[in-house]
């Protein structure tokens, strides 16, 4: 009997702790790949992004970054990379936008690089959100977006065996609703 009633009391707390996390108001985590597609919120331009928990900042293909004031706040001018013209010429949107903070980022070659940070809106997994990218030159890399895991932690595990697992585009109203 005693044995029972052991087992009745187990199986009524996990199914009570089972009913509260899935009505939890907080999302899980996503499981995504190692590369995954993003939608740039302000140009509808789909990018493949490789997910990389080694970088703390996330970085986007940039070029003719300048910086300048206005109203006495740092500001950044550039032109996002967004793919290539059937001429194989860069096909770039220009922007301008708030410098949020400068990185130092070590080099391949061991040298620093001092950048400047702005925010984007970005489509993740259906979702919109707010993040920060350094303004680079990946002209030589394969992938024009790297996310970090300043934006990664919290909404997903990486599978790094695994490509494409994750919606690019944003739900129909998702960013009214955000």
């Amino acid at each position: 009997m005693m044995k029972k009633a052991a087992l009745l009391f187990v199986m009524l707390s996990a199914s009570l702790s089972l009913s509260a996390y899935a009505s939890s108001k907080t999302p899980g985590k996503v499981i995504a790949g190692w590369v995954e597609k993003v939608t740039l919120l302000n140009s509808r331009n789909t990018l493949k992004a490789k997910l990389d928990t080694g970088a703390a900042t996330s970085s986007i293909y940039a070029l003719n970054v300048d910086q300048y004031k206005k109203d006495g706040k740092r500001w950044v001018k550039f032109d996002l990379v967004v793919g290539v013209d059937d001429d194989k010429k860069p096909k770039m949107v220009s922007m301008d936008s708030r410098r949020v903070r400068r990185v130092k980022i070590k080099e391949h070659d061991g040298e620093y690089d001092s950048r400047p940070v702005v925010e984007l809106g970005i489509c993740f997994n259906g979702l919109p959100y707010n993040a920060q990218f350094t303004l680079a030159d990946r002209g030589n890399f394969v992938y024009p977006v790297l996310l970090g895991r300043r934006f990664l932690e919290g909404l997903a595990v990486i599978d790094p065996q695994q490509t494409f697992q994750i919606k690019a585009d944003c739900e129909p109203n998702a960013i009214e609703n955000r």
